[in-house]
């Protein structure tokens, strides 16, 4: 795999399982025209997706604009886990929002887990949706801080869960790996990339205007509009909602200057096992509920539909495929459940998620008629959808409960263009060496 971030992310995804899985609709066009719309969207991924539906439902023209297919970022990759909170913790909103603030953030994200059972519901998606979500811990003093985080997200924002520590644990994992857990039905998971194309089937019924392979190469906007350029079309519209990862290069050239330094790509990947047979892979995970530990170079995974363990983990925070990447993810995955030993992998993939530097999600507009959508953290597949109910409440000029996350702060990743990346990568080095201490 080559190392340069558009080759490795592109080639590392073909081995999806998702991919694999999934029979997708014949290409939509690319743009070729010069079109007209109330709302330009740039980006087909769950962000894109779930703001042209939501703009089209409230009777608005939209075209989006999908560099590459639809959900073939990290909307079409993610591990399939449907969290409820916020990457960053509720202690960085609470500081910034204030004690209000923190308890209106943390019923919207109720609200964005909430919005996929919905959509699941009205358009009728297919993508096995399981709720159940499991909080592990490796070592004694993580499971303080587990128990120190449940505690609050349970006395201050009324989260019910189910603790256990030491051989109870067992009871919801069968893993020697961890000695305390926390379980709560609110959160899950789902295949992500089923989703993604169960959003896009239900935004072109909607009316919206789908063009793949048509990166957005400049955006313009004035006192009468905005006009996005492709490279062959044009679209003319009232706004744009910027959706689509834009700092990344294989998506083309930024089209968003002042914000891209507030976001960093950082890889992730993830293996899937053969299909295990239906009693080994209920005995690894009883309520068949998504599982993340709480380190800071975490490893995550869940159950498929079909009983493979998929499994993630082993981030880079280089922009280039780990080395050995194959070897070192069945070592991770047998670290926790040794009993697989003898099962077979079948596919390894991997791509990248952005991040802000306090990991809170960062919306915003840029003049008065782009608005933009980034810095999901990892909390993507139900943040991005109620970050798309926002923007729309927002374009549609109730910007209320948008306006909230446009408090946030969000300061630039140090070191400019050329050393933001290597400072990034040595910071993690360390908290990953801390880690593997169990400090």
């Amino acid at each position: 795999m080559k190392p340069s971030l558009l080759r490795s992310d592109t080639q590392l995804n073909t081995d999806s399982y998702y991919e694999a899985s999934v029979q997708r609709p014949p290409v939509q066009p690319p743009l070729e025209a010069t079109v007209r719309a109330d709302v330009v969207v740039i980006g087909g991924g769950y962000a894109g997706l779930s703001a042209a539906l939501e703009l089209a439902e409230r009777g608005r023209r939209v075209v989006l604009l999908e560099a590459d297919r639809i959900g073939s970022g990290a909307s079409g990759r993610n591990g399939g886990q449907a969290i409820v909170g916020y990457a960053c913790g509720m202690g960085v909103l609470r500081a910034q929002l204030g004690a209000e603030g923190a308890r209106q953030a943390w019923a919207l994200s109720l609200e964005g887990v909430r919005l996929i059972d919905e959509r699941i519901a009205r358009h009728a998606i297919d993508c096995d949706r399981v709720h159940g979500y499991l909080y592990v811990a490796d070592s004694a003093r993580k499971a303080r801080a587990l128990r120190a985080e449940m505690d609050e997200l349970q006395r201050d924002y009324g989260l019910e869960l189910q603790w256990a520590e030491g051989a109870a644990v067992r009871e919801r994992i069968d893993s020697a790996r961890y000695v305390a857990a926390a379980f709560e039905r609110l959160s899950g998971h789902l295949h992500p990339l089923k989703y993604a194309l169960g959003l896009a089937r239900a935004a072109q019924a909607a009316g919206v205007q789908i063009h793949e392979h048509s990166a957005a190469r400049r955006l313009q906007q004035g006192a009468g509009g905005v006009r996005v350029d492709t490279d062959a079309g044009q679209v003319q519209a009232d706004f744009a909602v910027v959706a689509g990862n834009c700092t990344l290069p294989e998506y083309g050239p930024g089209v968003l200057q002042p914000i891209h330094a507030r976001i960093m790509p950082v890889g992730t990947y993830i293996l899937a096992t053969e299909p295990l047979p239906r009693a080994l892979a209920d005995s690894l995970i009883p309520d068949r509920a998504a599982v993340c530990d709480n380190n800071v170079v975490l490893d995550y995974f869940r159950l498929s539909a079909d009983n493979r363990l998929l499994f993630g983990g082993r981030v880079s925070y280089t922009t280039m495929t780990p080395p050995r990447l194959r070897e070192t993810m069945r070592a991770r995955m047998l670290t926790v459940f040794p009993q697989l030993a003898g099962v077979r992998m079948t596919h390894l993939w991997g791509g990248f998620v952005d991040i802000t530097m306090n990991r809170a999600p960062d919306f915003g507009r840029v003049g008065q008629r782009v608005y933009y959508l980034q810095g999901f953290s990892g909390h993507g597949v139900a943040l991005t959808g109620l970050a798309a109910r926002l923007v729309a409440e927002a374009v549609c000029a109730q910007s209320q409960r948008f306006d909230l996350f446009t408090r946030l702060h969000h300061r630039p990743f140090p070191g400019g263009p050329w050393l933001r990346t290597p400072l990034l990568a040595l910071g993690m080095a360390w908290y990953r060496w801390r880690d593997a201490l169990g400090w």
